[in-house]
């Protein structure tokens, strides 16, 4: 494991903030800065250690952000069950394959992951609350959704709140509200899988995971307070956060295909 000096700590903190902030303040994708950050800033350079960590991390995150969407009536618990359990079983199959994979490959592909997060957040929804709404829970969709999404969340250790979310929408008739609240709940468990997986292979910094929910919990308030301010502008930040997802992508796309000797 990695030995963290005082400032690389507090900079783990900080990244956490940042990552709980950008959750509270527009929602899924946000997480998706966790593993770029613990890399290129706080600078653990093991990428497993890095996913392993930031996976756990979230999980909590995700877990102690369900808990108020439960309480608003915002979580529907056939669909979340239904979508988690095999979406367990893809996270624990993605995550196998993710320790197996080369560390400049893993991180390449990741870059490319967030291409197409920042392609999904410039889109343009006029109502998004009316997309799927109203379609009965079929188990048939749930079930091969819930599997493909936990092994895409499972290979690159992100919550994949960007999929998960869609996901419900499509396969259980869920609005918008309701699909975000209770995605939360996927989130955690596909993040929790994972983690226990790179846990068992000796892949999670226990005070990197503190230290990231720490700050996660603190930015998580500030974020939501912001977007409770904010109000309609939370989309040109959205926007302005996909512009950011894009630069870090091409940054991580450049130095790994330096590394891989492709440039």
């Amino acid at each position: 494991m990695p030995h963290l000096s005082a400032v690389q700590m507090v900079l783990a903190v900080l990244s956490g903030g940042v990552v709980g902030f950008t959750l509270g303040l527009i929602g899924g994708g946000g997480s998706i800065l966790a593993v770029p950050l613990l890399l290129y800033l706080v600078g653990v350079h093991d990428p497993h250690v890095v996913i392993g960590s930031t996976a756990l991390a979230v999980a909590v995150n995700a877990y102690l952000n369900l808990l108020p969407h439960w309480r608003q009536g915002h979580v529907r618990w056939k669909a979340a069950v239904a979508f988690a359990i095999p979406g367990a079983v893809g996270a624990y199959a993605g995550s196998v394959l993710g320790k197996l994979a080369n560390d400049k490959v893993l991180l390449f592909l990741f870059a490319i992951l967030m291409l197409v997060i920042a392609a999904r957040m410039l889109r343009s929804r006029r109502n998004p609350e009316a997309s799927e709404a109203g379609r009965p829970v079929r188990m048939g969709r749930v079930i091969p959704t819930g599997l493909v999404t936990g092994g895409v969340s499972g290979f690159f250790g992100i919550g994949g709140g960007f999929l998960i979310v869609p996901g419900l929408m499509f396969s259980a008739g869920l609005p918008m509200t309701e699909a975000v609240g209770t995605s939360l709940f996927s989130v955690g468990t596909f993040g929790l899988t994972t983690a226990v997986s790179y846990a068992l292979s000796g892949m999670v910094d226990w005070l990197i995971v503190a230290l990231y929910i720490g700050g996660g919990l603190a930015g998580g308030i500030l974020g939501v307070y912001a977007c409770t301010r904010l109000g309609r502008n939370v989309r040109r930040l959205q926007q302005l956060f996909a512009g950011v997802l894009v630069l870090v992508a091409c940054y991580m796309l450049y130095v790994n295909l330096k590394a891989l000797h492709l440039l």
